[in-house]
């Protein structure tokens, strides 16, 4: 397949009003979308959410130009969060949804990401034949008339979805908790659900001005509402991103509860056959899975490829650290406070708590020593690097684990070593970049 030229793993993404995100270009996005989604429906129509961001609208508005140019109808859904967006995309049965967020990213930075019908995210060839049809643009034959797009503004998208969400929600009455909304996307719909649901609720960074998105909050940013937990006698705290597409936790003392928790928690809980997660994730929780009967898959990094385990193998449950946790028999796409209310039910079916849950996953210690190298493509299949991972494997005798991982952007190689002794793992580290400085170091 022909290499993407504008779009990622997750959607177009760059500083907003800088090349290619310019009203300029959008708009043309926007047309080359609409003729491709037009050669599968003439009347096509598509959904637009967003998060906080300044220059949201700005996007919006160019991105609905384009669209309605080429004859596609255009719904606006307004503040959202990204899972939002992909389940109105269904619900309406639209031909396509689109959010405009850079998830965790400064509110300088922005992006578009494309749902298919289905909710998921849009298809590598569909995205192939929207970017072969952009240069086009100029060439399109007009569209007039009764023929032009139209745009209307959705206004009942933010109580479907919230209704969707608490249809979800456990019996959360007598529980303290204390929201971190990240001045984002989730930042009415996540407070109104765990009141629903019963939760005395304290929520902070619900104020978003368009710049304040992420900064010093959200998921990425969690001691304050570490802080706010252990000072305010919370059970425990959630933390969403910009886009609210991932949550973490904290429990009541204010330790940190990752992906890694939640997978071992959710797949007790759920009875899971199997679990996806990548290969970040910490060897204590297959350990504590294989205690459980569950065997862990893993996968390279990134919850795209733990989407397409899980649909390779027919499984439900996967994720990263990161809280990005996917529930594949409920939604078809990350979710957030979906995420946190799917964990918190399990933690109540179970009669468990965070705290509970921290404790018993105890985390492996873990090093990670990058190595520059001249071709980091190639440097992992060296015979003698080969050797010395075998070597090291054989040493941990299955208590640790040892991955070699390449950089995405640098011409590094990251020698991860994890096991329970934490002096015998630095040593195997040592040993294994030592051999793979020697075989490809760069100067």
């Amino acid at each position: 397949m022909a290499e993407r030229k504008y779009f990622g793993t997750d959607g177009v993404r760059a500083v907003a009003g800088a090349f290619p995100l310019t009203a300029g270009w959008v708009m043309q996005l926007g047309a080359a979308a609409g003729e491709v989604l037009k050669r599968r429906n003439p009347r096509a129509s598509v959904v637009i959410g967003k998060d906080t961001r300044q220059s949201g609208d700005m996007l919006e508005a160019a991105l609905a130009a384009g669209l309605t140019s080429r004859g596609v109808n255009v719904i606006h859904l307004s503040v959202l969060p990204t899972p939002g967006v992909s389940y109105l995309t269904r619900h309406l049965q639209a031909d396509a949804g689109v959010v405009i967020s850079a998830s965790h990213n400064p509110y300088e930075d922005n992006g578009i990401k494309f749902f298919g019908a289905d909710g998921q995210k849009l298809s590598d060839s569909t995205e192939l034949e929207i970017e072969g049809a952009i240069d086009d643009v100029p060439t399109f034959p007009p569209v007039t008339g009764v023929s032009m797009g139209s745009v209307t503004n959705y206004t009942e998208a933010e109580r479907l979805y919230t209704n969707f969400l608490r249809s979800h929600a456990p019996d959360l009455s007598g529980l303290k908790i204390a929201l971190d909304c990240a001045n984002g996307a989730a930042y009415r719909v996540a407070p109104k659900v765990f009141q629903s649901a019963g939760a005395d609720v304290f929520a902070v960074y619900t104020t978003p001005d368009g710049r304040n998105i992420n900064r010093n909050c959200g998921s990425t940013h969690m001691d304050h509402l570490r802080l706010i937990v252990k000072e305010g006698d919370y059970d425990l705290g959630i933390a969403f991103d910009g886009d609210a597409d991932r949550a973490l936790f904290v429990d009541s003392r204010g330790n940190m509860v990752h992906g890694d928790h939640m997978l071992l928690l959710n797949a007790r809980a759920r009875g899971e056959k199997a679990v996806v997660s990548t290969i970040m994730s910490n060897m204590a929780l297959e350990v504590k899975l294989q205690e459980a009967g569950i065997p862990l898959e893993r996968t390279a990094v990134g919850d795209r490829y733990v989407h397409e385990r899980l649909h390779q193998k027919q499984l439900h449950l996967g994720g990263e650290q990161s809280g990005h946790v996917l529930f594949l028999d409920v939604a078809p796409t990350g979710d957030g406070v979906l995420t946190a209310l799917m964990t918190l039910g399990s933690m109540v079916r179970l009669g468990t708590t965070l705290d509970d849950l921290h404790d018993d996953l105890v985390m492996f210690p873990q090093t990670l020593v990058n190595v520059r190298v001249t071709d980091k493509k190639t440097i992992a299949l060296d015979n003698a690097v080969q050797q010395a991972v075998q070597d090291a494997e054989a040493q941990l005798a299955g208590k640790g684990r040892i991955n070699l991982r390449p950089s995405g952007t640098e011409n590094l190689i990251r020698v991860m070593v994890e096991g329970q002794d934490e002096t015998e793992i630095h040593a195997i580290a040592a040993r294994v970049a030592q051999v793979v400085a020697e075989r490809g170091a760069a100067g």
